[in-house]
C-alpha cells in the first residue's frame, strides 16, 4: 500500500447549534483500497462525508489530498479535485437517457452542436469497463435501481475521479445485485481508485473491505485491517459497550423484565413471512397482548423497516398478517389504526410531532383523524383529553395550548405516546422512543411503557441500545442484515446473547 494517504483529514471538527458532530477526526484513505465507514445514527458518519466534498466547512483540523492542504467551498470544487460521491439516492436524471446522465454537463460538441454519436459510443465505452452492457440511449428509469447505480458509478469514473465515496449504496438492492456492485468496486480497487464506502450492513462491511474506521458520537474511535477485526469487536465498538469482553463474557447485569400478568398465549398480530424486496428479508413475528416483542438490531438491520411494514406506512410485497386470528391486508396507516394499532416513529421531529401546533392540538390529531374531519371533536373534549394525558404521563407544560416545538425531547415523546393512547390502541410500535432524551425521561417513559403492557396492551419496542430491550422486553426478536436472525426469551434474553446474534457467531 502507497504509504501516503490519497486523502487524508487531520483534527476535523465540525459544530452545529447543540451538537459537535465532529470532534478531532482523523482519517486516512488510500489508493486502491476499499475503506468502510462504520458507526451508528449520530456518530458523524454523514458530516465527514460532508466535510470532505465541499458541503460544509470545517471549523477547524486540516483535510489533504495526495499530502498537499485543501479546503472544498463547494461540492463542485471536490468534484473538480477527482472527489466523486453517490448517495443512497441515485442523483441522477431519471428522465434523460442512460448517456445523457454520463455525460451530463461536459456533452462533446461538433460544430457547435452535440456530438450525439460521439456521446453514445464514449457512454458504452465506460460502462464496458464496468464489464456492463446497455442501451445507452434508452431512458435511465427504464433501468432498475442497481443499474442506475451502476450508470453514476460510470459517470464518476468517466470524469477521472481518483476518490470514489460510496454513501449507503446497498440499501435498495437485493443480495444479487449487491454481488454485482462488489464486483465493480474491485475492478475499481484494482485501477488504483480509492473508495469509501459507507455502510450499516456487518456482512457485506466484509465481503468488500480493506480497512474499517469505527465513528462513535462524533469522534473517531479507531481505524483497523478488517481482517483483524472481530465482528464482535466491531459492533462492541459501534455501539460504545464499556468493557465489552467482560460484558460479553459475562452477559448482561440487568435484570429480565417481570412477566406481565395480562399476557396471554394468542398473539394480537401474526407476521408470517412478510417481506419487501431490497429492504427486508421474509420474517416471522408475534406480538401478545400484555407482552412486550424487543427488536434488536444495529441500524440498518430491518428495525424500522419491519415496523413500516406491520403498520401499513409501506407495503409488503410477500407474507401475510392476521390481527386477533383474522387475515388482514393493511394498505395503508390508516387502515393499521382501525385495527388498533399505533405507532410512534424514530424521527419524532418530521414524523411525529407538529412543532407548531399546541400540544392539545398534537394529542387529539390521530383521534380525529380516525373519526373523520366530518366528526370534529369538540374543542371541550380535546381540552380535557389533553389535560388528562399531561396528568397522566406527567408531561411538563405551561399548559395545553402551549406549542409542542417548545417542549424537551421527553416531553415532546410524552405528547406523542399520548397521542395513540387516545386512540386506546390494542397494539403499540414504539421506534427509538428514549432516543435524544435524558436519562431521567427514558426511565420515566419506559415505566409507562411497562405499566401500559401491564394492562393488557401488546407493544413492539425497537431501541439501538440493547441494554434497554433487554430490560423492557418478554420477548427479543435479533435483526441482522434485513433479516431475522433468532427470538430469545426467558433467561436468553441477555446482552451477552444479543451481541453475540448481531455479530454473527451464534446461531
Amino acid at each position: 500500500m502507497n504509504p501516503t494517504p490519497l486523502l487524508e483529514t487531520v483534527g476535523l471538527t465540525r459544530t452545529f447549534p447543540g451538537v459537535r458532530a465532529l470532534d478531532g477526526v482523523d482519517f486516512r484513505l488510500f489508493p486502491g483500497e476499499i475503506h468502510t465507514l462504520m458507526g451508528q445514527n449520530g456518530a458523524g458518519k454523514s458530516t465527514l462525508i460532508n466535510v470532505l466534498t465541499g458541503v460544509h466547512e470545517p471549523e477547524a483540523g486540516e483535510i489533504r489530498l495526495a499530502g498537499q492542504p485543501v479546503r472544498f467551498a463547494t461540492p463542485q470544487e471536490a468534484e473538480a479535485a477527482g472527489i466523486q460521491t453517490l448517495y443512497q439516492e441515485v442523483n441522477l436524471c431519471p428522465n434523460l437517457s442512460v448517456a445523457e446522465n454520463i455525460f451530463a454537463g461536459r456533452q462533446p460538441r461538433k460544430r457547435g452542436l452535440i456530438d450525439w454519436k460521439t456521446i453514445h459510443r464514449r457512454a458504452a465505452e465506460a460502462l464496458a469497463a464496468l464489464n456492463l452492457s446497455l442501451d445507452v440511449t434508452q431512458s435511465l428509469d427504464t433501468y432498475p435501481i442497481a443499474m442506475q447505480q451502476m450508470v453514476a458509478i460510470a459517470r464518476a469514473v468517466s470524469v477521472d475521479a481518483r476518490i470514489l465515496i460510496l454513501d449507503e449504496p446497498t440499501s435498495s438492492l437485493d443480495e444479487g445485485e449487491v454481488a454485482r456492485l462488489f464486483d465493480v468496486l474491485r475492478k475499481l480497487k484494482a485501477s488504483g481508485i480509492a473508495i469509501l464506502f459507507v455502510t450499516h450492513f456487518l456482512e457485506q462491511t466484509y465481503a468488500i473491505s480493506d480497512r474499517i474506521t469505527v465513528m462513535r458520537n462524533g469522534e473517531r474511535e479507531g481505524e483497523y485491517p478488517a481482517a483483524e477485526l472481530p465482528v464482535q469487536t466491531l459492533v462492541a465498538k459501534m455501539v460504545g459497550v464499556n468493557h465489552a469482553d467482560e460484558r460479553l463474557a459475562h452477559g448482561s447485569q440487568q435484570a429480565p423484565a417481570p412477566e406481565s400478568d395480562a399476557q396471554t398465549d394468542a398473539p394480537y398480530l401474526a407476521a408470517q413471512g412478510i417481506a419487501r424486496r431490497g429492504v427486508l428479508n421474509a420474517l416471522d413475528l408475534e406480538v401478545r397482548p400484555g407482552q412486550i416483542l424487543g427488536l434488536a438490531g444495529l441500524l440498518g438491520s430491518g428495525r424500522t423497516e419491519t415496523a413500516r411494514l406491520l403498520f401499513g406506512a409501506d407495503r409488503a410485497d410477500a407474507g401475510a398478517m392476521r390481527i386477533n386470528g383474522e387475515t388482514v391486508k393493511l394498505a395503508s396507516p390508516r387502515d393499521a389504526v382501525r385495527h388498533g394499532m399505533a405507532y410512534c416513529p424514530e424521527d419524532r421531529k418530521k414524523e411525529g410531532i407538529v412543532a407548531e401546533l399546541s400540544i392539545r392540538e398534537n394529542i387529539v390529531l390521530a383521534l380525529q383523524a380516525r373519526r373523520g374531519w366530518w366528526r370534529m371533536i369538540s374543542r371541550a373534549r380535546q381540552r380535557d383529553l389533553a389535560n388528562a394525558y399531561i396528568a397522566q404521563l406527567g408531561i411538563k407544560a405551561r399548559d395545553a395550548e402551549q406549542p409542542i416545538g417548545l417542549l424537551s425531547g421527553g416531553n415532546q415523546q410524552k405528547v406523542l405516546l399520548a397521542r395513540w393512547l387516545a386512540t386506546e390502541p390494542r397494539l403499540l410500535i414504539l421506534d427509538e422512543p428514549t432516543r435524544g432524551i435524558d436519562v431521567a425521561a427514558k426511565f420515566e417513559i419506559m415505566d409507562r411503557v411497562r405499566a401500559l403492557c401491564a394492562k393488557g396492551l401488546g407493544i413492539l419496542f425497537i431501541s439501538s441500545e440493547i441494554s434497554e430491550v433487554v430490560r423492557v422486553s418478554d420477548r427479543i426478536a435479533v435483526l441482522r442484515d434485513r433479516r431475522k436472525v433468532a427470538e430469545l426469551e426467558g433467561a436468553a434474553r441477555s446482552e451477552h446473547e444479543v451481541y453475540g446474534l448481531i455479530a454473527g457467531d451464534r446461531k
